[in-house]
């Protein structure tokens, strides 16, 4: 099932708050597989190349931001629905506060969401994205990412990996 739809649409509704709580002025959620009404204040986008993957979720949100005047991209999915607002506000503030403008969500030694990228770095990120990763290999390749431990507000947990057998 689209993670749109998953728990009748509450994950979506969580990682929009999330980000609008947080701090995120402009909300944008990228659809594919299912196109829904997204809860205000998010807008959305659809990425017409959804099926390659995260990568033309993200190609598609950054598009989208590329074009108003975001300063930074807080990378939130549907699938980690324990993540909140206080979580993304660390993260974002974090990431505007350091040199790099770069910083992630990690839980315990386990990387997660959200993940915060300047702008000055989507072009370079852009070019990295390829099938179903998102910023993944981009994130690896620095040495400049800023981690906050988080697990003291969320397990940060991907629905979709702890399913798994």
């Amino acid at each position: 099932m689209p993670k749109v739809l998953a728990s009748e649409g509450r994950w979506l509704r969580n990682a929009v708050a999330a980000l609008h709580d947080g701090g995120c002025d402009d909300v944008v959620v990228v659809l594919g597989a299912a196109v829904v009404d997204v809860p205000p204040p998010a807008r959305p986008v659809v990425a017409a190349d959804w099926a390659e993957g995260m990568s033309a979720s993200l190609r598609a949100g950054i598009s989208v931001l590329e074009a108003g005047p975001a300063d930074y991209a807080a990378v939130l999915t549907v699938d980690t629905p324990d993540i909140g607002a206080d979580t993304v506000r660390r993260v974002l503030e974090a990431a505007r506060a350091s040199r790099s403008g770069i910083a992630r969500a990690r839980y315990g030694q386990r990387p997660g969401h959200p993940v915060v990228i300047g702008r000055r770095h989507w072009n370079e990120l852009l070019g990295t994205l390829h099938g179903d990763e998102g910023a993944r290999s981009f994130l690896r390749s620095r040495d400049d990412v800023v981690l906050l431990d988080c697990a003291d507000l969320a397990t940060g947990a991907d629905i979709d990996v702890n399913q798994q057998p």
